[in-house]
This record gives structure tokens, sequence and C-alpha cells, in this order.
């Protein structure tokens, strides 16, 4: 109704300017005035009339030259009614008479005629709707939030600092000459510490599986009862700061960020420490987001399905111990790297506001050593007196217990998780609203990267992606844009079927997945998986030159510099680098490091990889059947690293810089 309501408003309102125009009458007199919309179809015409007027230019100037014919004869003294011809206003003989009105004067002139007629009943409503202009002039001085930029002269160079609190929290920030900071809070723990049924002590159980994508989702959506805060309010007293909010979620960390202005970032950090600590997320606040959440699960992309399988196949079962050291719950014998990030739709019904307070409660608010604040664009002493006076407070479930072991290991509840590598095939329906989509099969290999984040070999790895390279098969291209990596040159360039190949990582505290990922028709999938074993192969047999590795190595310094420049990047960068290492490693250490990888550091990575490890290979597709199968790939693998079949190509021609004996 009131939607209806609305919209006969709008269309009487915009009649009622159309008739007082035609009849030369101020708006604040119309109100009485009969309505009728002949008005409104002959501004139409009149609008038409107008383009076809521009459109044909003799009969306009006809119609200039019959103009100014009735101007002559006017100052002549010879009154002359004026014409019109059709290309002028149809259906009218008089021409209409535009008027400007400003608001407020619209709003006395309405208020002065109601208090004659004691009208009131509709006149009050639009006048009260009316917001009186601004009687502050708009100054050419910029706000006093908006800081003036320090002369380089005392300017210095930024450098990270870090506190630790009496109970184990830890601060680390980066003042930078900007106006806006970026401040938030990072959490040591993430979808890898959820359980499908977690027992209590009254003898009941709680579910936790896909908490972590649940909370992400209540992020500042939830009522803040230690702030006499309702979820509208908490909303509208961030949009009065103008914060823009942020939070992310990962298998093993959480992190909350507000991005706002540096003189309102203690305020914006007050809610936010309370969004973190005690939000009361309400049963009907999850169940809205299960709704979310059920939307979301029936569309999900193949990328994520495939993302998904790959790390359940990398991180399997293990039939001779569980998972959780406890045996009771269905999901024992998973690990903890291979349980599934985003909720799933068995998961889905068990979640609970219940299960969100239990989480935080095992994992975040007795557990001070696993919680970082982090900023950038701000004074490291704030920083820290706000830290102080918003996590001061908590402390360890069990005081008298030693502290924590140092990374990769600081939350209680994590268990490493062992690599077993095997395969993950998922066929997926068609889609039934875009049936005549292309439908294509996306294929991934990959293998284990050791020690994960505390791997040797993490910065050849990064190199070794970076040489990879690849992305889809459309692209602006450019330079910098990766069009000279090698599976551009090699895969896309080379084979028009293919859709997208592109290499991949992902690491973790004791593990990681590096390899090859790709997308192509149904039928030719199978070839593309054995394009990704020759790279492999190749890899292993070939060292790279000396060209490419450069260009690597300045694509991946010139990709880490770039992304540092961002507010929001160095703030994530500072938080993330401390909950994993302890401390920060700065960007002139890191692109030493990557200047420092060699060839051989390329070969032998590889090398350990194919002639050490079992793959892992995932399939989504609606047609996975020409897919070869995870024991057909480990053959060919093995068949071409002994050099039985051909990898196409010499290894001292311009494929590689000579082959490795």
């Amino acid at each position: 109704y009131s939607l209806q309501h609305s919209k006969k408003t709008m269309m009487n309102a915009v009649a009622a300017v159309a008739v007082c125009a035609a009849r030369r009458r101020p708006l604040h007199q119309s109100h009485h005035a009969p309505i009728s919309f002949t008005s409104l179809t002959s501004a139409a015409h009149q609008r038409q009339q107008h383009r076809e007027r521009h459109d044909n230019g003799p009969a306009f100037q006809q119609v200039v030259r019959t103009r100014m014919d009735n101007s002559a004869s006017s100052a002549a003294g010879a009154p002359a009614p004026p014409t019109f011809s059709s290309y002028d206003f149809p259906e009218r003989n008089e021409a209409p008479v535009i008027t400007r009105t400003r608001a407020i004067d619209v709003a006395s002139s309405r208020r002065a005629s109601d208090s004659s007629d004691n009208n009131n009943t509709s006149s009050s409503t639009v006048a009260s709707a009316i917001v009186p202009p601004h009687s502050k002039p708009i100054s050419s001085a910029p706000p006093p939030a908006i800081l003036s930029a320090p002369p380089s002269a005392r300017l210095s160079t930024p450098a990270t600092e870090i506190t630790t609190l009496p109970n184990g929290v830890r601060v680390g920030s980066m003042e930078t000459p900007s106006p806006v900071s970026a401040v938030g809070v990072l959490l040591d723990f993430g979808s890898r510490h959820e359980r499908l049924r977690n027992a209590l002590p009254d003898d009941s159980a709680v579910s936790t599986a896909g908490v972590n994508h649940l909370l992400e989702l209540l992020a500042f959506q939830s009522s803040l009862p230690s702030a006499s805060l309702s979820s509208t309010h908490l909303r509208s007293r961030l949009d009065n700061l103008g914060a823009a909010t942020f939070a992310n979620s990962s298998r093993e960390q959480m992190m909350y960020c507000v991005d706002v202005l540096r003189p309102n970032a203690v305020p914006a950090f007050d809610l936010l420490a309370e969004v973190v600590k005690c939000p009361e997320v309400a049963e009907e606040e999850v169940e809205e987001m299960k709704k979310v959440m059920e939307f979301q699960l029936m569309d999900v992309v193949p990328q994520i399905l495939l993302g998904e399988g790959l790390q359940m196949a990398a991180y399997g079962k293990l039939a001779e111990s569980n998972g959780d050291g406890d045996g009771d719950g269905d999901d024992d014998t998973l690990q903890q790297l291979g349980r599934p990030h985003f909720c799933t739709a068995e998961a889905l019904p068990f979640l609970s506001a219940r299960s969100v307070h239990f989480f935080k409660e095992q994992n975040l608010l007795h557990n001070p050593h696993g919680v970082v604040v982090s900023g950038s664009g701000i004074e490291h002493d704030a920083l820290v007196e706000l830290a102080m006076r918003h996590f001061g407070d908590m402390t360890a479930a069990n005081p008298n217990e030693p502290p924590p072991s140092p990374p990769p290991h600081d939350n209680p509840h994590t268990l490493p998780s062992t690599y077993t590598g095997g395969q993950y095939r998922l066929p997926t329906p068609l889609h039934s609203l875009y049936p005549d989509k292309p439908q294509y099969t996306h294929v991934a290999l990959a293998f284990e990267a050791p020690l994960g984040w505390h791997s040797p070999h993490l910065v050849p790895l990064c190199v070794l992606q970076t040489l990879l390279g690849g992305g889809s098969s459309f692209s602006a291209g450019g330079p910098g844009k990766g069009m000279y990596s090698k599976l551009y040159r090699e895969v896309l360039n080379r084979y028009s079927w293919v859709e997208s190949a592109e290499a991949f990582s992902s690491f973790h505290a004791e593990s990681g997945l590096w390899g090859i990922s790709g997308s192509c028709r149904p039928d030719k999938a199978g070839e593309l998986t054995k394009a990704m074993v020759r790279e492999f192969v190749e890899l292993s047999r070939y060292y790279v030159t000396e060209e490419e590795l450069q260009r690597a190595k300045n694509m991946l310094k010139c990709n880490v510099l770039t992304q540092l420049e961002s507010r929001l990047v160095l703030f994530e960068d500072i938080g993330r680098q401390i909950l994993t290492y302890g401390r920060r490693e700065d960007a002139e250490s890191m692109c030493g490091k990557i200047d420092a990888v060699t060839k051989e550091d390329i070969i032998e990575v590889v090398r350990m990889a194919i002639g050490t490890m079992r793959p892992t290979m995932g399939v989504v597709g609606v047609d996975i059947s020409k897919v070869p199968m995870i024991e057909d790939v480990e053959k060919m693998l093995s068949a071409e690293s002994m050099g039985t079949h051909s990898v196409g190509g010499s290894g001292g021609g311009g494929r590689g810089g000579g082959k490795v004996e």
C-alpha cells in the first residue's frame, strides 16, 4: 500500500507542476487546482518535437523566420497574436511559462497558506519533509579532519613498531602521513578449528562447523548490549564516523578492520572492539544470516568448489589416527586443513547462536596470545592505549600455565595436519537458469609445500608461481600483465581451446599447496591435464632461462611493493606477519630474498615435489569423464620425468636454459 501511495503522490506532484506551468500559476497556489494529465502528455510531445526541430534544419529555420516577423510587427505597433507551428507546441495555442522557485520559499508560502485556511492535513506533512538548506557557507579551507601533508624535510622512513601487553596481546603499527587510519584486530582462529560435534558438560553437543563463515557475515551486523546499540544504530554510528568496515575469515585467522578518518579512529576502534569481544548474536540474527548462506550455497562458482576439493584431497582422512584426539564426533578422521572452509549444506541446519558463543569462548575470549591489534596511519602509542583499554583485561583459561609455544602453533586447539595427496572429482549439474551457457571442466594439479609459511623454499615458490603466471584466455595484456609468463606462452597461446591456465599457491602454518589450475571444454580436459604434466616435468628437467627468471623476480617485487602502498594491505600485512611469525619483515629484506633466488632453487623445488610426493588433483565440471584418474597422472609424471616420452623441445633452445643431467 505504501509503495502504491508513494507512486501516486509522486505522479500527482509532477502533474501539479505541469498544470501550474501551463496556467502561469505559482506552485504554492496550486494545491486546490484539479489535476489533469493532458499537460504531461503535451510536455512529452514538446520534448519530442524539440528533438525533431534540431534534426530538421529547414523547418526550424522557418519557425525562426516566423517569430522574427511577428516580433517586427509588434514593434511597429501592429498587435499580432503569436503563432506557433507544429514544431513548437502541438495541441496548444499559447506558450508555457516556466518558473523557478526555491524549496525554502515553497515551504514558507505553504505554511502561510495552511494557516489561513486551517487545512493542515496534507501540507504540514510536505513542509516537515523539506530540509532547510545549510546556513553555514562552504569554505575554501579543508575541514580539520583532512590533515595537510607535512613537508618532505620532516618525513622519516616509516618503521613497524611492535608492543606486547602484559597479558600477551600484541600491538603492531606503522605511522604514515595519511589523513585516514586503518585499524583492526587479527585473531588466531579459523575454519580449521571448527568441529561438527563438540561435547558440552551437560552431556549435550553443539556444532561449530561453518561458524567462521557465519562470523564473517555477522560482523558489524549484530547488536552491542554493552554499548546499548542495536544493529541498526551500530551501522548508523559507523556511517556517521565515515568508517568503512571489513571482515575476513580464513582457515587459520580472522580479521576485523575499520578504515576511517584519523580524528575518528578512537571512537571507531571503540565500536570495533565491542564487535569483536561481545556482540549479542541473537538467534534471530543468526537465522537471518543463515538464509544469506543458503542463497550463497545455491550458486557456488566452480573455482571455489575446486579449491575446497583440493584441500580435502590433499589432507585426507587418516585411518590410523583421528583429527581431534577425542573420538566423539563424526569428523574425527578429518584433518583440520582438510575441513571445508565455507559452511556446507549439511552443516547449515546445526548452526545456532549457541554455536557462535561456544566457539568464541573456546578460541578467543581466553586466548590473549592469539590477538594482534594492528594499524597503519596511526600513532603507535595511541594504538597501544586503545588496545590496553579494550583487550588488556583478557586472561588465559589457566593463568598458571606457561605461555604457548612460539608460532606456528599459538592456538592450543591447533593440531598439525599431514599431507596425504589424492584426488577430488565433483560432477556438477547443468545450470537450470542458463542451460545455454558454455560449460567448462576445471582441473587443478598440486603438490605440497612442506612447512608452509615457515618453509625455507617459500620465496622460491613465490618466484616460481610468478614465473608460471597465466590467467584467462581474455586479457587486456600489455607489460606487467603476465603475457610473457610461461603458462601464457606455452599453454594459453598454443591451445585455442584453453579457457584459463594459472599457477596458484596456498600456505598454512605447517604445510601448503602449489600447482596449476585450468579450464577448457569438456572434450579437451584430458589434453589440458597432459599439458599441465608437461609443464611440471619441463621445470624438473630444464633450467629456466635467466631472462624469464629475472622477469619473474622483477614482477614479484613490483607486486609486493605496489600492494604495500595500500593502507589496508599494509595494515593486514603487519597483523598477519606478527600473528604468523611473531615479527614483521620489512620490504627491503623481502626484496633481498627475492633477488637471491637462483634457477637452481627453482629446479630443486620442482624436483623435490615430483620425486618425493604424491600429487593432489581436483576436477569439477558438468562432464569430467575425459580427465584421467590420479593413478594415470602419477604414471604420466613418472614416465615423463624419466624421459620415456618426449616433452617437446630441447633444453638448449628457447624453451629452457639447459638440460639437467
